[in-house]
């Protein structure tokens, strides 16, 4: 027996027992069976294009949508499941792989998600006659594409300091006055009512001087050495102030700049000027935001550890912290985390810097007050609030949420690119029309 005429068998069992079940009468087989589609060595089916058809169907009714055509809807579900399977087969060949620990894991944190215990979620699935064994399977298809994107797409998606130092700016200039700036100038200074040949002279000289910095010369030295502006002798450096204080002439330049950028040559009734951007203070304009100063004690759930031991266990070590435990020392004994030798101590924590679940418990915890067990992805959580504080945003944290910016922007490109490249290389044919 072939692997293609078992998989039919296989779905014909499956369909005509969904329909026992339901008390309708079996479809011929030759509605069952056909293939609609070939993808590389697989092939898809009408009932697995209709089963999935119909769950994005009542799925759009409970929003409200208007429903698309059926055969519209048809066309666009058929094309998913090719994509969907030219990724699935790319994985299965590149050896990735989501094991049954992990699956079982990523089903708790969606019954936890819906306030249900896994057993009652898998019942209200049932309810809903939605067979486990189909949603186990799906979900572990949908964790597996999205391993992969990670690892094919997000992991390589590089974005160069270039690229942040130019949105910075262009966010900057959005703010206007907001932005502050330091710059660096040199002025070769016309004589009043010079004459088109002093002119020409002079920007001739400039251009000399322009040529040396972009070889590298130092401005500062440049500026002493060529500059007739008053600060001369200082590197023609001006104090920092606000953007839309520095001239009008420099604004429009520099509000394109990047900080070590040299402008081009620029005129005015004085003369001929060279700007350099030397700092930029800006870009993202962040308030000052709240650090939290934390601790915790991990307990993870695994084979060998239930949810229910677990939680057991940090109740235990909870009642002996409300009644004078030293949190250091316990985190020490029995937290399964990295922070464990540093007595639990997470440092001080930005918005962002932890897993929702583990956030939001932090955030209501009054100071010096531990926490009941909290669930997160990682397991359950005692956690203890020492100080909170107001801070501003660093540079550096400025720049990383510049960066977080620019890879949500590419990153739906990069992945479409790279799916109509996977999609392009594999052998599909469409057999919809078929009758």
């Amino acid at each position: 027996m072939t692997s293609l005429f078992r998989i039919i068998v296989l779905l014909l069992a499956v369909q005509a027992n969904a329909q026992a079940q339901s008390g309708q009468p079996a479809r011929a087989p030759v509605d069952a069976d056909r293939i609609v589609a070939v993808v590389n060595d697989e092939v898809i089916t009408l009932f697995e294009l209709r089963s999935r058809l119909d769950s994005a169907l009542v799925q759009l009714k409970q929003q409200g949508t208007p429903m698309p055509p059926r055969d519209v809807m048809e066309k666009q579900m058929l094309e998913r499941l090719v994509i969907d399977r030219v990724q699935l087969q790319m994985a299965r060949d590149t050896g990735l792989r989501i094991d049954d620990a992990q699956l079982d894991q990523a089903l708790n944190r969606i019954a936890a998600g819906n306030k249900m215990s896994l057993t009652q979620f898998r019942q209200a699935l049932e309810k809903d006659r939605i067979p486990y064994a189909r949603f186990r399977e799906q979900i572990r298809e949908e964790i597996t594409i999205a391993r992969l994107r990670e690892r094919e797409v997000d992991n390589r998606l590089v974005i160069s300091d270039g690229e942040v130092d130019n949105f910075m700016a262009a966010e900057a200039a959005k703010g206007g006055g907001s932005d502050e700036v330091q710059v660096a100038h040199i002025l070769l200074r016309a004589p009043e009512s010079a004459s088109p040949e002093q002119i020409q002279k002079l920007k001739l000289k400039a251009d000399q001087v322009l040529e040396r910095l972009r070889k590298g010369d130092d401005f500062s030295q440049v500026a002493a050495a060529y500059s007739d502006a008053p600060d001369a002798l200082q590197g023609g450096v001006l104090p920092p102030r606000p953007l839309d204080r520095l001239p009008t002439l420099f604004a429009e330049v520099v509000e394109k700049m990047r900080p070590g950028e040299v402008s081009p040559l620029l005129k005015s009734a004085n003369g001929f000027h060279i700007v350099k951007l030397l700092e930029r203070k800006g870009g993202l304009t962040l308030p000052p935001v709240q650090q939290t100063h934390a601790r915790h004690i991990l307990i993870k759930v695994n084979e060998l550890v239930s949810e229910s031991e677990a939680r057991h266990k940090l109740a235990g070590l909870r009642d002996r912290l409300v009644h004078g435990g030293d949190f250091a020392e316990l985190a020490r004994l029995y937290s399964q985390d990295g922070s464990a030798a540093k007595g639990g101590d997470l440092g001080w924590l930005y918005a962002g810097d932890t897993v929702p679940e583990f956030e939001r418990a932090m955030d209501r915890l009054p100071l010096k007050e531990v926490s009941q067990p909290v669930q997160s992805p990682f397991g359950f959580h005692l956690i203890e609030v020492l100080e909170r504080r107001m801070q501003d945003v660093s540079d550096e944290r400025k720049r990383m949420a510049a960066k977080q910016v620019l890879r949500e922007r590419k990153l739906d490109d990069a992945y479409q690119d790279w799916l109509r490249q996977i999609r392009d290389r594999a052998y599909v044919e469409y057999r919809i029309e078929e009758q």
